[in-house]
């Protein structure tokens, strides 16, 4: 299995890592070697000094004196500075949770609902990672703890807070396992509606059915809150190779491990087959990676592509977008010298477009005639549209420390890019992945997410580089230290001839120069800017994410009365289990309509909406509902203001052609009366 394999040590200079066969050397390589010095010769390896190197320069500890009496206390202290600092991060943080109420949330949403605890603990467990992770004392099971700390407080907070789960989607992904349990069968390629994106992709929800069963719950809504924890664990192995691949220096591997999570503001972590589907797309890259370069050499190569072909396959059937970038990454990967081995790549294409061919060619037939008009069209596929702009100044601060967070991950890895020569080359593969979903952008919207989903793919890469600009230059330390070799060595062999006594041991024996204080804390101060930054990017938007639980009672309700053969009329469809039993239950959402009709309805909202859901036959009924979690989406994303739906709330309850069903301090629901009929039928919704 990958995550047991030894991690590979790079080659000199060209980039090569080295597994259980030594790589040929390529003609010339030891007359370049001479010609560039031992300096350059040593930069090479710059980024891949392990810890065992970073000791050798410490005297043995036979031959250093014992620590004087009052020293004591304070090595003891500083080897408990990791404990310490990780436990009284978590203490803080759960006392936040234990003093922070969420029934109120504004604008801001999570971020001014958090007891100031919460930022307290959240400096203290960045600063305690940070001068543990530089620490050569300490080993990777402290930067393990800490980036486990940082997962807990950032994606574990709200499954304690809220007694609800998150988000309307992830709701809707619940009622698509809840249909195949209860009928064993998605939706037939003849109903291809808004839901036949998931009965072509089943792969998520026939492995999450399996799962409901095998844990004994009614269904996913019983775990689902935690998934952001879990598929973001899940991403933590795949990153680790995919990194030690390129470098064995602990500092880089796991600051940039920390900037990855601290940077994933984008909220794809939630209930969703992107979730799984990102992380298996690492899976297959530290594959690739790892075993299909050119040194790799050709044992065992029919066991890691029977796991490629097992990872590939699980993709595709349970993603569509994700498949397209994989594609992509192996081409490029293909095109650099290291990954001439095709296998990978055609492995990849050949199951993508078996699918693609059959089992998901209903849904592409209707889809291909927009897909093809996106095409080229980067302006479109990168734009906002009316009900994706943030609106308010909660949304609009929000929104703005997330691109703020954003842009500086990419300006500290083009930073780390110019800085570090070496890693240039030696991680080039990893800088070429990085950039490679950048064409995405001219094939598609995906629904004005496209810029979010590549900045996702993009992440794992940038946050290498953006940790290597946080580091003192790899290149010059490396030097240093086989510099320092070859003066001992040098000293040595003329004390020797002169019958002298060494003096080189007295030169290893010197402790090493501290850091200047800017290397350490200019660093620091960015780590936790970015880190204090993903809350307002994560959560910030948590009132209209959060539906509390006397929202999910009224929804249910809906659900509970409705016949076969009903339709539900809301503003939008940000309510929980707003696709529940979508298989028997039509819906409506006016503010998806064209802006001229939802012009109608603010103006004359009870008779347009009378027009709209006239014509259900029986038994089935129609429903108007609104929601607290409608008029957040709402009022946050640039489409009506509360006043606007207040009124149309107030018109369907003043008129004779509804009658009230249910009411609480979330929501209201309606039904338009048996035999209610409008006056005209123009404008209703087309």
């Amino acid at each position: 299995m990958p995550g047991q394999e030894t991690p590979n040590a790079p080659g000199p200079d060209t980039g090569t890592p080295v597994t259980g066969t030594a790589p040929r050397p390529e003609a010339g390589s030891a007359h370049e070697a001479a010609a560039r010095g031992p300096r350059e010769s040593a930069g090479a390896m710059s980024d891949d000094v392990p810890a065992r190197q970073e000791h050798a320069a410490e005297p043995p500890a036979a031959s250093a004196p014992g620590p004087a009496p009052a020293a004591r206390p304070a090595r003891a202290a500083s080897a408990a500075l990791p404990a310490v600092a990780l436990l009284a991060a978590l203490a803080l943080w759960a006392f936040a949770v234990r003093h922070t109420d969420v029934s109120r949330l504004d604008d801001y949403g999570l971020v001014t609902a958090l007891h100031p605890a919460f930022w307290a603990g959240l400096v203290v467990l960045t600063t305690g990672f940070w001068l543990t992770v530089r620490d050569p004392r300490r080993g990777q099971g402290w930067s393990f703890a800490y980036v486990l700390g940082l997962l807990v407080m950032e994606r574990a907070t709200q499954a304690v807070l809220y007694p609800t789960p998150l988000y309307a989607w992830a709701w809707k992904h619940d009622a698509v396992i809840d249909h195949l349990l209860t009928s064993g069968r998605l939706q037939g390629a003849d109903r291809l509606g808004d839901m036949a994106v998931y009965d072509q992709w089943p792969g998520f929800f026939a492995a999450q059915a399996a799962l409901v069963r095998l844990l004994g719950v009614d269904n996913a809504a019983a775990y689902m809150a935690w998934w952001p924890l879990v598929s973001s664990l899940m991403l933590l192995l795949p990153l680790l190779l995919v990194y030690r691949t390129f470098t064995q220096d602990r500092r880089l591997i796991w600051t940039a491990v920390w900037l990855f999570f601290v940077a994933n503001w984008v909220g794809q972590d939630y209930f969703s087959p992107q979730s799984v589907a990102f992380a298996l797309h690492l899976g297959v890259l530290a594959v690739v990676l790892r075993r299909y370069g050119g040194s790799g050499g050709r044992q065992g190569q029919a066991v890691w592509t029977v796991l490629l072909t097992v990872l590939v396959t699980a993709i595709v059937v349970s993603h569509q977008l994700t498949p397209g970038m994989l594609v992509v990454s192996l081409v490029v990967l293909a095109c650099a010298r290291r990954y001439r081995d095709w296998v990978p790549l055609v492995t990849a294409v050949v199951i993508f477009l078996a699918w693609c061919l059959t089992a998901a060619l209903p849904f592409l037939s209707a889809a291909l005639p927009d897909m093809i008009r996106s095409i080229g069209d980067v302006g479109a596929n990168v734009e906002t549209g009316y009900g994706t702009t943030p609106t308010g100044t909660g949304a609009v601060a929000t929104s703005w420390a997330a691109r703020l967070l954003s842009g500086s991950v990419l300006l500290l890895a083009l930073a780390g890019v110019l800085r570090q020569r070496v890693l240039r080359r030696r991680a080039l593969p990893l800088l070429l992945i990085a950039a490679a979903p950048l064409p995405m952008f001219a094939a598609s919207s995906y629904g004005s997410e496209m810029i979010f989903r590549v900045l996702m793919f993009m992440l794992p890469g940038a946050a290498f580089f953006a940790a290597a600009a946080l580091l003192p230059k790899v290149r010059t330390l490396a030097a240093e230290t086989a510099e320092t070799a070859e003066t001992a060595e040098t000293a040595e062999t003329v004390d020797a001839a002169a019958g002298r006594p060494a003096e080189g041991a007295a030169t290893r024996s010197r402790p090493a120069v501290s850091a200047p204080r800017a290397a350490v804390w200019a660093p620091l101060l960015a780590l936790l800017a970015g880190t204090l930054a993903f809350v307002p990017s994560y959560s910030g938007k948590d009132r209209l994410s959060y539906f509390p639980p006397r929202e999910v009672a009224l929804v249910q309700q809906l659900f509970d009365r409705a016949p076969e053969g009903s339709l539900v009329v809301a503003a939008n469809r940000n309510y929980p289990l707003a696709h529940e039993a979508y298989w028997r239950v039509d819906h409506y959402w006016f503010l998806d309509d064209d802006r001229r009709h939802v012009d109608e309805i603010v103006r004359d909202p009870a008779a347009t909406l009378a027009r709209d859901m006239a014509g259900v036959e029986r038994p089935g009924r129609a429903y108007f509902l609104l929601t607290e979690g409608q008029m957040a989406n709402s009022e946050m994303n640039g489409q009506l203001d509360r006043a606007q739906l207040t009124r149309i709330r107030e018109s369907v309850a003043a008129s004779p052609l509804f009658a009230r069903v249910a009411e609480n301090s979330a929501g209201v629901l309606y039904v338009l009366k048996p035999g209610a009929e409008p006056a005209s039928r123009e404008g209703s919704r087309s």
